[in-house]
Order: C-alpha cells, then sequence, then structure tokens
C-alpha cells in the first residue's frame, strides 16, 4: 500500500513544478539562461540540477547506477526540458505510489556521485529527493522576482488549499 504522505508530496512536487515551468515560460531564452549570483549560476541550469538530482535518486531506487555531473545541462532548450520535468514527476508519482510501508523503513544501498557508498532508509530519501525540489526551487524563486515575471506561490499549504489534498 502506498505512503499517504509521500504520496501528497510527489504531487505536490509536481503542482510546483508545473507552477514554477509556467512562470519561467514567459521568460525569453536569454533571460532564462542570464547568469545570476545562485549555485548553479542562472535558472535554466538550476531547472536542469533538479532534474538531473532526480534522475540520480530515482536510478538508485530502482537499483540503478546512473552517474551525471551535478551541474549537467539535459536540455538546452526550454520546451524539451519541461517536456522532461513532466515525464519525471510522472514517473516519481508512479514510483511513490507503488511504494510499501516495509520498503519505506528499509535501507537503500548506493553509491553518491564521488563513488562512496550510503546506505539510507528509503523513508529519507524520498524526503530528501522532495526536499532538494523544494530548496532549489525556493532559489529559482528568488532569481524569478529578479525578472519582469512574478514568481508563483509554491507553499505547500497554497496546493492543499487549490487542490483539497490533505
Amino acid at each position: 500500500m502506498a505512503d499517504a504522505y509521500f504520496n501528497s508530496l510527489a504531487r505536490y512536487n509536481e503542482w510546483a513544478n508545473e507552477r514554477l515551468y509556467a512562470a519561467c515560460a514567459a521568460l525569453p531564452d536569454g533571460e532564462l539562461k542570464a547568469k545570476r549570483p545562485s549555485f548553479f549560476g542562472s535558472i535554466h541550469a538550476t531547472l536542469n540540477h533538479l532534474l538531473v538530482g532526480d534522475r540520480l535518486w530515482m536510478s538508485r531506487l530502482a537499483g540503478g547506477t546512473l552517474v551525471l555531473p551535478l551541474n549537467k545541462i539535459l536540455y538546452d532548450g526550454f520546451v524539451p526540458l519541461r517536456a522532461a520535468r513532466r515525464a519525471q514527476d510522472s514517473l516519481l508519482i508512479e514510483l511513490v505510489d507503488g511504494i510499501d510501508a516495509a520498503r519505506l523503513d528499509r535501507p537503500l544501498e548506493y553509491r553518491n556521485t564521488k563513488g562512496e557508498p550510503f546506505s539510507t532508509p528509503h523513508r529519507l530519501v524520498l524526503g530528501h529527493l522532495f526536499n532538494h525540489q523544494t530548496h532549489h526551487r525556493g532559489q529559482i524563486h528568488d532569481m524569478l522576482s529578479q525578472t519582469a515575471v512574478a514568481p508563483p506561490e509554491l507553499d505547500l499549504i497554497f496546493f492543499v488549499r487549490a487542490t483539497g489534498q490533505a
């Protein structure tokens, strides 16, 4: 049986990403890729990093060994990047819907991008995955506030109110 909390977070994640990408779609390419004081240097690069992070964690959760640099630009164009984001969010919802409570408490054995071995309960890995998304969406939100496009409301409570998810 799927975990209701992670089920809600997966759907919130998709909702927040869709809102963020809708705002970013209003920016010209030059603004998306403009150098800004941020860890990954631009809105576009940070959006790519979020996708890289999800692909790495999803691979680990599936028993894979995908290795990508954290600053890899997977998609140079916004349209294919947005399509890949939507597909990744659908895969994440599917994964979470299929996780049972027993698996959540079992450790996930994996290696980080430096090859170092780790063992972390699935529950905490999923918590990290969703927290990582929120962290970097906040950075993008800040970068959007430096443009003519108003950043959207992304707080979880707005999702709950908009969708009735509880």
